[in-house]
């Protein structure tokens, strides 16, 4: 029995973008990339519906994952500093 292919999502990406081009047909973006045709129309489709998601309004929730990312590492720089001080005052340097 044949083993089923797997495509990483960079070449799935690539082929969809090519096929969103509309340079080449489907038949020859399959003939060139070894994938059946139905495959492309299928990750053409899945790229078409979620563009749009790309451009909602979802920078806030990513600012603000990015800023306590911010303060998580800063707390952690003041803990080895203090940590540091310690030490080195531990060891008369």
């Amino acid at each position: 029995m044949a083993r089923r292919r797997r495509f990483s999502a960079d070449f799935k990406a690539r082929v969809a973008l090519e096929a969103l081009v509309g340079d080449k047909t489907l038949a020859e973006l399959a003939a060139k990339h070894d994938v059946h045709p139905n495959m492309i129309a299928a990750w053409k489709r899945q790229a078409k519906e979620s563009l749009p998601k790309l451009f909602e309004g979802k920078r806030s929730g990513s600012e603000s994952e990015r800023e306590r990312q911010i303060g998580a590492l800063e707390k952690k720089v003041g803990q080895l500093t203090i940590e540091n001080d310690f030490l080195s005052k531990a060891f008369g340097r």
